[in-house]
């Protein structure tokens, strides 16, 4: 990993933006990061390692505020690091969560946090990541190392180490794990515990149910157990003085002892079946004459109860009928009643509303009479909001107001340059609003040509459905006339028929005289007058019409006059079709066709307009985007300008004017707010009063109208007045009561009648009565014994079929047991080697313990080498597998750390180094643990470290023996960065990174 450029905005002590050039610093091979204490030297190791892995190192990272203090407002806090990593060059830019002010209004909001990771390829950056999960794992994958691993590995924080050398087992363990991947063997330990626990387990419980299953055996054949002894439980663990073996003799003996229990049963069970077959038949006769008597008795018994029921019933024939009168009286309530429960709702909202009335104008504090209309209200209340909303606009003013008091007149110095740029943006300011006036207003134009596509589109649908009406028109016109003389044809047909139907029948009733007189016999009564004398009849006149043309005529008439009223009806469809016709369009179809093809047209040119509007849009945004990028700097510029101006003046005369502005305006209240306040509470006081004056009416009129409907329902179903209805009405639980018992009624009179009319009722009260006590006592007699005789079968096949379940589960449990116990034996002993057990593990250390004994003799080695020549040869670290102070966990010990001297040939505690010494030994175990984590990370490439404080503790010598090893640690191209306040380091180490800081805020500045 080889870094090339940091840069950092708004974050740690850096206000502003800086850029840190890591390629030109690294070509020197060692460099020194310095500056005044405070100034932020290794808050530029904190943002790389927040670029990376999006947190900082050690302690530091449980501060979440990483934006600067220094910052403007607005200023978004970010660090961007351009870097490689096995020959992939990535570019991430990282933002942490920060507060920042809201774009309207006052106040801030909350900026989650944000990443975007890039990496160059093909000639531009490509994007590998935006979401924070992916860009850790892909981070993480390519680095092979966890954010504490890599601050260990690359940043080399020397406070750390120093604390690591001295301190105790816990403490240095803790370390350890942190760094190396040891969970897996803490887990192998824990894993093999359980295991030999859960083995252990389960070969007594395999155990205790091969006995447990042999006592149930023994229970069942009523024998004892071969080995006697109580039953093992589940759970019960043996005394620890004697493992019982699986092929003990007492478990050899439990099969066969099994098997002569089980012939012994069976011979039971044969004997028990034949003494079974001889009950059942005793039995069977017993059972049929009990059975033949219990049912004549209980024949005679209901015939008489039957006989008792009528005559009761007999006697309630008066109740029955007042219980139907009540029910019918309800029945005819329930229909008025729920008009009577709307007339007692309404009354209580009426009273409500009334006393909500009533409370809400008795508060308003005087600000209209307490019996104003309505519109005096509401118009009082619109005064009030109107004035307030007026107000509000002046609120900004107060806060403003409020905090020009506590603003800083100091500003800062000229920026160089500035007024040039400022000139610049301001003529291209001048000519991009042309530009961009322009092409709004060409737009605007398109856009207003583009919006009558609706009304273009109604034209264009209105022309074609005129010209299709007008085609309708025409055909309905032609045939109306065809209509209209065929109407007139069945017109004048019918009245020809109507003619000659009528001349029929008066021929029919001048020759009806003739008919009669041939039907007269000489002495024989006259149908018309009565006399039996004819002196002179009539006589038919030739051409009269006989019986059936009259109906003939008649038959032809109506035909006519269906014909006609058909054509009548047609007739008067088609006319009002055309008068509909008519009033849609009187022009004719060429008018209307070239209306048409005019509308068209000009739905064509909308569309034309609409597709322009498009690429108008897209030229206009570019415009506006570069007119509002030249508004964004130039108020960049002309802000940076205005703070180099005199300041206090422009505060002083604001505060003045503002002052003046907010007393006018607050009028007596103490403030803009209050006022604010008293208005907007004045005026929902009296929109209460008029909503409630409101609803207090509305409900007064629901009660009227309630009241009327009650009394209509209640004289409409008979009752005299509502409240006799009210009477008259029951509950619910009531009616159903009162219809049960009327049901009840019905049914015993059908359930008795039925039970009378019953032919073997009848026939069995003429019998004579049994005698039921002494067939009980046979039955009973009989059932005993077979009660008996069958419970012995059922005890004998039980114990039988049980024995032979038991006799195989005691087989299986007992194979069972064997290869679990000698599990249980295996998992002990692997148990007890992993956990450090005395007797079974020689150094009687985890497992855990000593994978990280075995990383720290690795540190240890690779830190000799480099200690060896900070020390001159004297020092050497020396690691031992005695258990360390502070090591208070058993089985743990093989972290212990000597300091070997080679002046005294004694081994030293490291407690007992000099401050130097401890410098350059904990330096020397950093970079060995540096080694070996890099290794355990996979071998990835750091090809830039930093070495963090701890040099003013050395004196001239060793400080030249460390710059040596610090120097070899160039090789391979790998850059050394030197983070330190030591002057002398700054004669030594030409390439520097400079941290300056000031009450603005710090700086980095980059000398090579």
């Amino acid at each position: 990993m080889r870094l090339h450029r940091l840069e950092v905005t708004a974050f740690g002590p850096f206000a502003g933006t800086e850029s840190i050039d890591f390629d030109a610093l690294s070509g020197a091979g060692l460099f020194l990061i310095h500056g005044q204490t405070g100034a932020g030297k290794t808050s530029v190791l904190d943002a790389l390692c927040f670029a990376l892995y999006g947190q900082v190192p050690g302690a530091r990272n449980a501060v979440k505020r990483l934006r600067s203090d220094h910052a403007a407002p607005e200023a978004a806090p970010r660090v961007l690091l351009e870097l490689t990593v096995r020959g992939r060059r990535l570019r991430i830019t990282r933002s942490p969560s920060w507060d920042r002010p809201k774009r309207r209004g006052t106040g801030t909001t909350l900026e989650q946090a944000r990443v975007i990771v890039e990496e160059y390829d093909g000639g531009s950056w490509i994007g590998r990541a935006t979401r924070i999960d992916e860009a850790g794992h892909f981070i993480n994958g390519l680095l092979g190392m966890t954010a504490d691993q890599f601050a260990q590995v690359a940043m080399l924080p020397q406070g750390e180490f120093a604390a690591f050398l001295r301190a105790g087992a816990d403490e240095r363990r803790k370390v350890l794990e942190r760094l190396f991947a040891t969970e897996v063997f803490t887990h192998v330990e824990k894993w093999l515990a359980e295991r030999r626990a859960a083995s252990g387990r389960r070969a007594e419980e395999l155990r205790a149910e091969a006995e447990s299953t042999a006592d149930r055996i023994a229970e069942t054949a009523g024998a004892e157990r071969p080995g006697g002894g109580p039953p093992v439980g589940r759970g019960m663990v043996p005394a620890p003085r004697r493992e019982q073996a699986p092929g003990d003799g007492a478990h050899e003996l439990l099969a066969p002892w099994a098997t002569e229990l089980a012939g012994q049963l069976a011979a039971i069970l044969a004997e028990t079946d034949s003494l079974l077959t001889e009950s059942e038949t005793v039995l069977a006769a017993a059972r049929e004459a009990a059975e033949r008597g219990r049912a004549l008795a209980d024949r005679q018994r209901r015939h008489a109860a039957a006989v008792r029921r009528r005559t009761e019933i007999d006697a309630r024939a008066g109740e029955r009928a007042e219980l139907a009168g009540c029910e019918a009286d309800a029945a005819r309530a329930d229909r008025v009643l729920p008009l009577i429960n709307a007339v007692v709702t309404r009354t209580r909202e009426a009273e409500r509303t009334r006393d909500t009335a009533a409370t809400a104008r008795a508060a308003l504090p005087e600000l209209v009479p307490s019996s104003a209309p309505d519109d005096v209200l509401h118009k009082a209340e619109r005064d009030r909001r109107d004035e307030a909303a007026g107000l509000e606009r002046l609120r900004d003013d107060a806060v403003r107001l409020r905090g020009m008091s506590g603003e800083i007149a100091d500003v800062a110095g000229r920026l160089a340059g500035l007024e040039t740029e400022e000139a610049e943006i301001s003529a291209l300011l001048a000519e991009l609003p042309d530009l961009v006036a322009e092409g709004r207003a060409e737009l605007d134009a398109a856009r207003l040509r583009a919006a009558g596509r609706p009304a273009a589109q109604a034209v264009t649908h209105d022309a074609v459905r005129r010209i299709e009406s007008a085609r309708r028109r025409d055909l309905v016109r032609v045939t109306l006339a065809e209509a209209e003389a065929g109407h007139q044809a069945a017109v004048d047909t019918a009245q020809e028929l109507r003619d000659r139907l009528q001349e029929i029948r008066q021929a029919r009733l001048d020759g009806m005289a003739a008919v009669l007189a041939e039907g007269l016999v000489a002495g024989e009564p006259c149908r018309v007058c009565g006399s039996a004398e004819h002196p002179d009849p009539a006589v038919a006149l030739d051409g009269a019409p006989a019986d059936g043309d009259e109906e003939l005529a008649q038959a032809a008439y109506d035909e006519a006059q269906s014909r006609r009223e058909a054509g009548a009806a047609r007739l008067a469809e088609l006319r009002a079709e055309l008068d509909a016709l008519l009033e849609v369009t009187e022009e004719s179809i060429d008018v209307l066709a070239d209306e048409l093809a005019a509308a068209e047209e000009a739905l064509a040119a909308v569309d034309a307009d609409a597709a322009r509007t498009e690429r108008l849009e897209e030229r206009l945004l570019h415009a506006e985007a570069e007119l509002a990028r030249a508004r964004d700097r130039r108020e960049t510029v002309l802000q940076t300008l205005a703070e180099n101006r005199t300041r206090h003046e422009e505060l002083t005369a604001e505060t003045a004017r503002l002052t003046t502005r907010l007393d006018e305006a607050r009028g007596d209240d103490p403030t803009i707010e209050a006022r604010i306040d008293r208005l907007t509470g004045d005026a929902e006081l009296l929109r209460a009063a008029a909503e409630a004056t409101r609803r207090a009416r509305t409900a007064e009129e629901e009660l009227t109208a309630a009241r009327s409907a009650a009394s209509t329902a209640a004289s409409a179903e008979g009752f005299g007045s509502v409240d006799d209805a009210a009477s008259a009405a029951l509950p619910a639980d009531t009616r159903s009561r009162l219809n049960a018992r009327i049901r009840d009624f019905d049914a015993e009179e059908a359930a008795v009648r039925a039970l009378l009319d019953d032919p073997e009722l009848t026939a069995a009260a003429a019998l004579p009565a049994p005698d039921p006590p002494a067939l009980e006592a046979a039955l009973a007699a009989a059932e005993a014994a077979h009660t008996a005789v069958v419970s012995a079968r059922d005890r004998a096949r039980r114990r039988h079929d049980r024995l032979g379940e038991l006799r195989v589960t005691l087989a299986g449990r007992v194979a069972a047991w064997r290869p679990a116990a000698e599990r249980h034996r295996v998992a002990t002993r692997l148990a007890g080697l992993t956990s450090g057990q005395p007797g079974v593990n020689l150094l009687s250390m985890r497992l855990s313990a000593y994978v990280l004994a075995a990383r720290l003799e690795q540190v240890v080695a690779a830190a000799n080498e480099r200690l060896s020549r900070m020390s001159a040869g004297r020092y050497a670290l020396v690691h031992t597998l005695d258990k360390a102070a502070g090591d208070r966990r058993g089985g743990s010990g093989g972290l212990g750390l000597r300091v070997a001297d080679a002046w005294t040939g004694q081994d030293r505690d490291p407690v007992t180094l000099s401050g130097g010494e401890s410098f350059i030994t904990s330096l020397a175990l950093a970079l060995g643990l540096a080694d070996v984590v890099t290794a355990e990370a996979g071998g990835t490439e750091i090809g830039t470290l930093f070495v963090d404080e701890g040099f003013g503790t050395l004196d001239e010598e060793t400080l030249d023996e460390v710059m040596d090893v610090l120097d070899g640690l160039r090789d391979g191209g790998r850059a050394v960065g030197i983070v330190s306040h030591v002057a002398e380091l700054r004669s030594r180490i030409p390439a520097r990174l400079r941290v300056r800081k000031g009450r603005t805020g710090s700086t980095a500045v980059i000398s090579v």
